[in-house]
């Protein structure tokens, strides 16, 4: 990847950690958001790829980078992205594969910086006691990246932004459900500490081998309950027409396939890793499409 400008944590000078080596380093990792579809002409794709790019890099360093550098990293990505708004020339690679992004479709500020702050968040808060305290952490980590998708297709208005809300933030919490064990080994549960509670479940479940009952119960009450948060945005498709609708009908089929998954594998997700058939993904895909929900 190209240099950097050996851009510090605060933007001015040396690093011993770099934005851009860490998002080049970190594998590429699943997500419930398939925005790079290669069904989207090529003037859509190029923009979904720079927005999700950018959207990894930041998880990326929040995850991967070391951890004395990442909250000084992430202040650079901050600083390169209000350098772009305010008219300046971004310095970072990531920032400056996005900046004709947010020129050509008029994307704000906002979603962008949340995405950077729910990361460093994620520096300190390992841990959500209740479900309304995970939606909020959702509101700054996922629902951004519908806002933007939106935005990419020009179809961001009030109503389509509080729906497309809820797909993401169901879409996290599905995924969610999909990593317990792989977010538990990196210090982090996202199952709120009350339900944990309600199902007799302690964090030594989270970090075994094989998925107890009360784990699989656990996991059963998220996954259905994000289901129908799903389900309660899923009409934003109906109200999209043309490439939207398809981008927006294969991120609501992602979500409903996964739980599905989920299901079917009896919510046996610390000893086996449980993904979404394609044939199913597929089938689901074209339902919403053709429901409009």
């Amino acid at each position: 990847m190209s240099n950097t400008g050996n851009v510090r944590g605060d933007g001015t000078g040396e690093n011993s950690g770099d934005a851009s080596d860490v998002c080049q380093a970190a594998p590429v990792r699943r997500e419930n958001f398939p925005v790079a579809s290669r069904l989207l002409p090529r003037r859509y794709r190029r923009h979904l790829i720079a927005a999700y790019g950018f959207a990894r890099c930041v998880d990326d360093i929040g995850d991967e980078a070391e951890p004395r550098d990442r909250l000084g990293l992430l202040d650079a990505i901050d600083a390169d992205l209000t350098r772009i708004y305010d008219g300046g020339e971004p310095r970072l690679p990531v920032t400056q594969a996005l900046a004709p992004t947010i020129d050509a479709c008029a994307i704000p500020a906002a979603p962008f910086h949340r995405l950077v702050e729910a990361n460093r968040r994620e520096q300190t808060v390992s841990r959500y006691d209740t479900y309304t305290d995970l939606l909020a952490s959702c509101e700054l980590s996922a629902n951004p990246i519908g806002h933007i998708v939106l935005h990419i297709f020009g179809m961001a208005v009030p109503d389509r932004l509080d729906l497309s809300d809820r797909i993401c933030s169901a879409l996290q919490i599905i995924e969610h459900c999909q990593d317990v064990g792989e977010d538990h080994a990196r210090g982090r549960i996202y199952v709120p500490q009350e339900d944990m509670r309600h199902f007799d479940c302690v964090e030594a479940d989270l970090a075994a081998r094989s998925t107890s009952p009360c784990v699989r119960r656990l996991i059963a009450f998220e996954s259905q309950r994000a289901a129908r948060l799903l389900d309660s945005g899923a009409p934003l498709a109906g109200t999209l027409g043309g490439f939207a609708r398809l981008a927006v009908s294969g991120y609501i089929a992602g979500g409903r396939a996964t739980a599905a998954a989920l299901e079917r594998g009896r919510y046996d997700v610390l000893s086996t890793r449980i993904r979404a058939h394609r044939a199913r993904l597929l089938t689901t895909w074209l339902r919403v499409l053709a429901r409009g929900r």
